[in-house]
């Protein structure tokens, strides 16, 4: 292509390139089915000062002053091939890394993406998190505090993960202070449920003016003060192996220490009782010496012993120091004010040690260790 070496023209030629480029949009056809630009022309330069120029058939006019017409003599045809490609603009998306698990019930989470690898945790029903990369069928997660690759077919992605999460997502309250009293009522002057732990979360039942309606248990809502508690919407994240086993033992020890109810007795029954659980506990930590009491009191409640402390103690062959003298003696002296604690307790109906209504050495039995006995 041979093109004289003009500002004029090379101005001239830019704006055609620009016209052709926007009747080709404004068509809405491909640039392969227009005719090629074939030649440009000065067809009138005004004395006014307005030029036009003639691009195949069509007028532009230009804007006074855009070229100095005394410089423009001649200009030899010149052919100019413009081929443009104008397709049409994609939407751009934005590819949400929004996972949500696939599962009925639970799925493994692995140190590597391969079956052998190690687990670390899982992902449960419900669970959503973020998509940090994928490799070979596998995706590797973050969810809450865990860390690892999922094999990919029990995952949900994208648009369809964030559908899942608006269906079963939940308003949790967070506790944000050090230690918060859940009421029984959106009432400062209302008894108390507990004392909330920072960090400490509550599925949210209402939010009332300053207050918050939180589930303290699956048959209890209580309220905290809205103002130290903070509201979001969550889904249930997945747990690292420590976590589980955390959550384990704690529910556990909740079956353990569950109330089984108070059981009338007399004053003499409790002094006998701490008395017993000196003989038998008397050198062991305090939770020892409730769960001697819990095993007597077990019995009591269970039909299968007799039906009093009195009697539940006094059976033969059940406690030695019963029968030998030794808990005769600490009735006559008293027994330890941790004992005595131990004992109160056990009568109404605290327990450590769920229903065990045994209890020897270590190693005679599996069941609870506590201190140097184990009670099944």
């Amino acid at each position: 292509m041979r093109v004289k070496s003009n500002v004029i023209f090379r101005h001239i030629v830019f704006l055609a390139i620009c016209f052709a480029m926007i009747l080709m949009k404004s068509s809405m056809v491909h640039a392969s089915d227009l005719t090629p630009v074939t030649e440009v022309d000065v067809l009138n330069v005004s004395d006014d000062g307005n030029n036009t120029i003639v691009v195949d058939d069509t007028s532009i006019c230009l804007a006074a002053g855009a070229f100095d017409k005394e410089s423009v003599v001649s200009l030899e045809e010149e052919v100019i091939e413009i081929e443009v490609i104008v397709t049409e603009e994609e939407e751009e998306t934005v590819s949400s890394n929004t996972i949500f698990a696939k599962v009925s019930d639970s799925v493994n989470v692995r140190e590597q993406p391969n079956e052998e690898a190690q687990k670390v945790g899982k992902l449960f029903k419900n669970c959503s998190g973020t998509m940090l990369e994928q490799a070979d069928g596998w995706t590797k997660i973050t969810s809450g505090n865990l860390i690892g690759w999922v094999s990919s077919d029990y995952l949900y992605f994208g648009e369809e993960a964030d559908q899942k999460i608006a269906e079963v997502g939940t308003l949790k309250a967070t506790i944000s202070t050090d230690a918060l009293r859940v009421r029984k009522e959106a009432s400062e002057n209302a008894g108390v449920y507990k004392l909330a732990k920072k960090d400490e979360k509550f599925t949210v039942v209402e939010e009332l003016d300053g207050w918050i309606g939180v589930k303290v248990d699956d048959e209890t809502v209580g309220y905290v003060s809205a103002e130290y508690a903070t509201v979001e919407f969550t889904t249930e994240k997945g747990k690292t192996n420590q976590e589980i086993a955390d959550e384990e033992r704690a529910e556990q020890l909740k079956k353990l220490t569950k109330n089984r109810g108070a059981v009338p007795s007399s004053v003499s029954e409790t002094a006998l009782l701490a008395a017993l659980i000196q003989a038998e506990a008397g050198t062991q930590p305090y939770e020892g010496q409730l769960a001697v009491g819990a095993v007597v009191m077990n019995r009591v409640r269970s039909g299968g012993y007799p039906n009093t402390v009195m009697g539940v103690i006094t059976q033969p062959g059940q406690f030695p120091p019963a029968t030998n003298g030794t808990v005769g003696a600490i009735v006559s002296r008293g027994a330890k004010a941790s004992c005595m604690k131990a004992a109160e307790a056990a009568i109404n109906g605290e327990t450590n040690i769920g229903g065990a209504m045994h209890f020897g050495r270590v190693g005679k039995a599996v069941g609870i260790v506590i201190g140097s006995h184990v009670f099944y």
